[in-house]
C-alpha cells in the first residue's frame, strides 16, 4: 500500500469518525426519486445505504416511480395527466402504478441482496421489511379536478415501522396506501417520506432527486453560475417559499423545498435535497461537513454555547493547526482546562467548528477576546460572526465598555467588524506586561454600545 494513500486515508477517516459516532442509532428517512432508478443508480445507492446502515443508522427507504408509471402508461397508449403537481390516477394509471411498484420493489430487494466478493456489499446482511404501513384517503376534487385514485396519507403504523427498525431491518415503503375498506390509492413519494419522517420524528429526511439542491439565487437564469446553497435556515426557506410560485413539477425550486420546510417545522432535525447524479451523494452529505446538496435546518439545533471541560480536547484539536503556523499563540492543555468556562464554542452535529475565549479586565472595563478560531471546513459560513456576537454579549453582561484582540494576520477581518487599531500602550497594565514585543501583534479595540 502506497505511503501517499496512507497519508490521505488516515486523516480522512479520522475526519469522518465524529459523524459516524453522531449518527449511530439515529433514524433517517431516505426518499429516492424514480428517476434515479431509471438512470441506473440503484445499485450504487443500495451499496451506500447498506454502508450507512452498517454504521448504526436506522433507515426507512421510500421509492418514487413517476417515470416508471409514465412508461407503463405510454406502453398502453394512455396519457399521463397531472394537476397541482399531483398525478390524476384513473383506473388505467392505478394498474400501471401497481405494476411499477411491484417491479421496483423486486429490483430494490434484489439490489440489497447482492453480496459478491470485492464489492461494497460483500459480507453485508440487509433485511428488507415492507408492508401495509400506510393508511390513505382520497385527494378528492380540488378546484374542479377529480383526482380519482390519487390519495393522501391518513395514518402511519409508526409502531410497526419502529419494531422493524429495532429488529435491525431496513423498512421499504412504496408510494401506495390503502383505505380501511381496502381501496388502493396512489400517493406521492414526497408526501409519504415527509409524513413518515414527521411521525417517526426522524433525525434526517433526505430526498435523492434529479435536482442538485437549492441554488443560492433561485430567481437567476439556469445558465448563470449559481452554486447550490449548502445550508438554509428554516426561516430563510420559509421566506423563499413565500416568494416562489407554487410547484408543478420536480424541477421547480419549491417542489422538494416545501416538503423540507414542512418536516423541519414538525420536528425533523434536518431535511436534505441531494442530486442522485453525483456518485456517493448520500455519503458526502452525511459524513462530510460541507455536504453535496442543500440542507434545511432549524437554527435552534445549532449549538452556540459556553464550553465545558468535555470540550477541551476538541478546542485543542481545533486551534492546534493555527498555533503551528503562527496565527495563534501556543496554549497548553492545562491552561485551556483551567479557562474552559472562558470559551464560547459553535457546535454542529456534535463537532466543534469555532471557538473564542473572553478574559475580562474589570478595573479597566475591558476584556480580551483570544483564540478566535474557525475550522477551515466551515469558514465562510458565519461561525466567526456568531462567536464574536456571543463574546460581545458576554462582555456587555459583565458591564464592560470594550473588547480588544491581539492579532498578526487577521486585522482586516476585525476592522470590518468595528475594531480600531490602537497603540500597545493602550493595553491594561497586567496585559501589557505579557505583551510579546517580538511578535509585534496589532492591538485592535471595539467599543460596546
Amino acid at each position: 500500500m502506497s505511503a501517499v494513500f496512507n497519508f490521505t486515508f488516515v486523516p480522512w477517516f479520522r475526519s469522518v469518525a465524529p459523524y459516524i459516532h453522531t449518527h449511530r442509532g439515529k433514524t433517517f428517512v431516505v426518499a429516492i426519486a424514480g428517476e434515479a432508478i431509471a438512470a441506473g443508480k440503484l445499485q450504487a445507492i443500495a451499496q451506500d445505504l447498506a454502508l450507512i446502515q452498517s454504521m448504526g443508522v436506522k433507515v426507512v427507504l421510500v421509492h418514487g416511480f413517476r417515470p416508471q408509471v409514465n412508461e407503463q402508461l405510454a406502453a398502453k397508449g394512455h396519457a399521463a395527466r397531472y394537476s397541482h403537481g399531483i398525478r390524476i390516477t384513473d383506473g388505467v394509471a392505478l394498474d400501471c402504478a401497481q405494476e411499477a411498484a411491484g417491479q421496483l420493489r423486486y429490483e430494490i430487494e434484489a439490489a440489497f441482496s447482492q453480496g459478491l466478493p470485492n464489492t461494497p456489499m460483500a459480507g453485508a446482511t440487509v433485511r428488507i421489511v415492507s408492508g401495509n404501513f400506510i393508511t390513505a384517503r382520497p385527494v378528492g376534487i380540488v378546484d374542479g379536478v377529480d383526482f380519482l385514485h390519487s390519495g393522501l396519507v391518513r395514518k402511519i403504523d409508526t409502531a410497526g415501522i419502529l419494531r422493524s427498525l429495532d429488529f435491525g431491518a431496513m423498512v421499504l415503503l412504496s408510494p401506495f396506501g390503502f383505505s380501511p375498506t381496502g381501496e388502493a390509492f396512489n400517493l406521492t413519494m414526497e408526501e409519504v417520506a415527509t409524513s413518515v419522517a414527521i411521525e417517526l420524528q426522524a433525525d434526517k429526511l433526505i430526498f435523492l432527486t434529479e435536482v442538485p439542491g437549492i441554488r443560492k439565487d433561485p430567481a437567476a437564469p439556469e445558465s448563470e453560475d449559481n452554486p447550490v446553497n449548502t445550508e438554509i435556515t428554516l426561516a430563510s426557506a420559509e421566506r423563499m417559499l413565500a416568494a416562489l410560485p407554487p410547484a408543478q413539477q420536480p424541477t421547480d425550486t419549491a417542489f422538494y423545498l416545501q416538503h423540507c420546510v414542512k418536516a423541519c417545522k414538525a420536528g425533523v432535525d434536518r431535511s436534505h435535497i441531494l442530486p442522485f447524479a453525483v456518485d456517493g451523494a448520500l455519503l458526502l452529505e452525511i459524513y462530510v461537513h460541507d455536504g453535496i446538496g442543500t440542507m434545511v435546518i432549524d437554527e435552534k439545533l445549532e449549538s452556540l454555547r459556553e464550553a465545558t471541560q468535555d470540550d477541551v480536547s476538541a478546542i485543542l484539536q481545533l486551534i492546534e493547526p493555527f498555533e503551528k503556523d503562527g496565527t495563534l499563540v501556543k496554549r497548553d492543555r492545562t491552561e485551556i482546562e483551567r479557562d474552559a468556562d472562558h470559551y464560547t464554542v459553535v457546535e454542529h452535529d456534535g463537532v466543534i467548528f469555532a471557538c473564542a475565549a473572553l478574559y475580562p479586565y474589570p478595573e479597566e472595563r475591558t476584556a480580551e477576546m483570544a483564540a478566535l478560531t474557525v475550522s477551515p471546513q466551515s469558514q465562510g459560513q458565519g461561525d466567526g460572526e456568531k462567536v464574536l456576537r456571543r463574546i460581545e454579549q458576554r462582555a456587555r453582561a459583565m458591564g464592560l465598555a470594550s473588547i480588544f484582540v491581539l492579532t498578526t494576520r487577521t486585522m482586516h477581518w476585525f476592522i470590518k467588524r468595528g475594531f480600531q487599531p490602537v497603540d500597545p500602550d493602550w493595553l491594561p497594565e497586567s496585559r501589557k506586561r505579557k505583551y510579546n514585543f517580538s511578535r509585534k501583534s496589532q492591538v485592535l479595540v471595539k467599543k460596546l454600545g
